[in-house]
């Protein structure tokens, strides 16, 4: 049926005190990297994370997600490596700023409880409010089911960190994924000794974040500053 009404949700609305609980959840999302060694997500939690992450929004309902939960310990270890000659690549881009790179740590692929390969599937030939922007309007959607993921980890008490420290074809090789499917994130979940009071670059004092009147404008890109 096609119709120019809205269609109306059975559910009632949320409360001030649920609403306030999903922006506390934002506000304390946190990048994890350290992890309790040894631990385990229960079986009916890792249900409730993936379908929260399956409950995405999707350019064209295409839900490009595929999550590939990694079991193997040989195949845990061979990511562990990749990661590492990555993480070395990146130290020796950094320059003058190296060596403090080494000293921060940048994933928790050993420890975590649970890991998790976010692909980007195939293109299924969507053209449904993609046109002109295909592969951005698929990654974008793939993006919004990690966020679902991470929010709901957040909810579940459970830490979360995204790696991206990885060359995406010697990923796609180790785990046998098509030739078009593209690995974007490798995701760490588990219990954590705490959750970080600030973002970790921040107490590192690597970069801090900036305030939203930086970046939410109106009608137009703000004119450039006498001092940029």
């Amino acid at each position: 049926m096609h119709s120019d009404q809205p269609i109306r949700s059975q559910h009632s609305d949320f409360s001030s005190d649920e609403r306030d609980a999903l922006y506390r959840v934002m506000a304390e999302r946190r990048d994890m990297r350290h992890f309790l060694p040894g631990q385990r997500v229960p079986d009916e939690v890792m249900l409730r994370l993936l379908q929260a992450a399956h409950r995405a929004p999707s350019v064209g309902l295409m839900q490009p997600w595929r999550l590939l939960r990694i079991t193997s310990p040989e195949l845990r270890q061979a990511l562990v490596t990749l990661v590492e000659e990555e993480r070395q690549a990146t130290a020796e881009a950094m320059g003058k700023r190296s060596e403090e790179f080494l000293r921060l740590k940048v994933e928790g692929l050993r420890d975590c409880a649970e890991l998790l390969v976010a692909v980007l599937a195939p293109d299924d030939g969507t053209v449904f409010g993609r046109r002109t922007m295909p592969r951005d309007m698929a990654v974008c959607s793939v993006a919004c089911a990690i966020q679902n993921l991470w929010l709901a980890a957040r909810a579940e008490n459970l830490g979360m960190g995204w790696v991206s420290m990885f060359d995406p074809a010697r990923v796609r090789g180790l785990l046998q994924l098509p030739e078009a499917a593209d690995p974007l994130a490798l995701l760490c979940i588990g219990p954590v000794p705490a959750f970080y009071e600030k973002p970790m670059l921040e107490l590192e004092g690597w970069r801090y974040g900036r305030p939203l009147d930086d970046f939410a404008f109106t009608d137009r890109w703000p004119a450039a500053s006498a001092a940029d």
